[in-house]
């Protein structure tokens, strides 16, 4: 038998967006060309729940409710503390 601490381990690293990382970006996008300060009204939206925070320019108000806002917290998470 072979010792466990010989064999090489495999690591895989997912470099594919998630879909909140993708509807983050283009509503980010979508709030930025409108005008608007993308942070504050993300932050507006994700603290109340008020869909009118987020401009309905490109759909970016349908497409960020598809995503609870919860998975949406994650994802800003996920991204603030992946390269720490």
């Amino acid at each position: 038998m072979s010792n466990p601490t010989e064999q090489t381990m495999m690591f895989k690293v997912d470099t594919e967006l998630s879909d909140a990382a993708v509807i983050i970006g283009t509503v980010y996008e979508a709030l930025k060309e409108k005008g608007y300060n993308p942070i504050n009204q993300l932050v507006g939206y994700l603290i109340s729940g008020d869909p009118t925070y987020i401009t309905s320019y490109k759909n970016a108000r349908m497409l960020v409710r598809k995503l609870e806002r919860d998975e949406l917290l994650e994802e800003f998470v996920r991204a603030y503390l992946k390269d720490r």
